[in-house]
């Protein structure tokens, strides 16, 4: 395990290396999170990189990511813990087959953690295992009674099981939240955050992402692609493009050996970049030629 970053700098430092080209203010939010052992709680379009911060961090630091992803109906049992019911059920019989009918003392032997099956949260902050690096992710498509689970943890990096205890972390886990803002996340996870908005990228930085992400890219190629979909994201579609988006169309006109943007090869490629067929029928054709010209400029 790497030891933490001391600075803004070795933090972006520690980004870079693994791919990540971070402005500075997510940079600062980033150190400051990891200087203060406080969760990082991301929000942002989907496609802007926020799930990728936590991988390249677990990366970076040389710590195991547990990740929890979020979904509709998501209880406690898939999030931290469940009690392993069918092997509890066999210890006792096994226990009052062997004599021993103590209700009291059978009780307190199946609720150990022998018996306990850990879930993300849980593994998280358990102290037996490595340090991790903790991601949530998409946290707002869990049910809005889920995030009072996450407050103990959030708070003070510890899970109570009322049968057993309190599980604390040794080492505490770096922790990072994401949210795509399909509903608003509660007062009470931001209070216990440090939290920052990845927008998408301006065009020198999206440029260097893709020269980091995929180096095969001509250079001129990786210009005009990176320009194209600058000004794309400022029409009105029904999912712009993520910086993923972008990486993939570069690299699939690559694949195609394409050196220079035409108006066909937009035409032609646009299900890479685009995912709905109505964003497809308003950018294909005409529009996508005017936004080439203008991307030329």
């Amino acid at each position: 395990m790497s030891a933490l970053p001391k600075t803004v700098d070795e933090t972006a430092r520690l980004l870079a290396e693994q791919g990540y080209i971070a402005d500075r203010e997510l940079a600062t939010t980033v150190h400051l999170s990891l200087a203060m052992h406080r969760p990082l709680f991301l929000e942002g379009e989907p496609g802007t990189g926020k799930t990728e911060i936590a991988k390249v961090l677990a990366e970076g630091l040389g710590r195991r990511l547990v990740r929890l992803q979020c979904y509709d109906g998501m209880d406690l049992s898939a999030a931290a813990y469940e009690w392993d019911h069918a092997r509890q059920l066999m210890a006792i019989r096994l226990a009052e087959a062997a004599g021993h009918t103590d209700r009291t003392e059978l009780s307190n032997d199946i609720y150990t953690r022998a018996f306990l099956q850990a879930r993300p949260l849980l593994s998280a902050i358990d102290p037996d295992l490595p340090p991790a690096v903790l991601l949530i992710d998409e946290l707002d498509r869990a049910d809005e009674p889920f995030e009072a689970f996450l407050l103990e943890l959030l708070a003070d990096f510890q899970i109570t099981v009322p049968e057993l205890g309190t599980i604390r972390a040794k080492t505490k886990p770096v922790v990072v939240l994401t949210s795509n803002r399909t509903r608003e996340v509660h007062d009470a996870i931001r209070r216990r955050c440090l939290y920052h908005w990845v927008s998408y990228p301006d065009a020198a930085r999206e440029r260097a992402i893709l020269a980091a992400k995929a180096p095969g890219v001509p250079e001129h190629l990786a210009g005009q692609v990176v320009a194209f979909v600058q000004r794309l994201r400022g029409e009105e579609l029904f999912k712009l493009p993520g910086v993923a988006e972008t990486i993939d169309w570069a690299q699939a006109l690559t694949y195609l050996n394409k050196s220079e943007l035409t108006s066909g090869d937009v035409d032609e490629t646009l299900g890479v970049l685009l995912k709905y067929q109505d964003d497809i029928a308003k950018v294909r054709g005409a529009e996508a030629a005017r936004l080439l010209v203008e991307a030329r400029l």
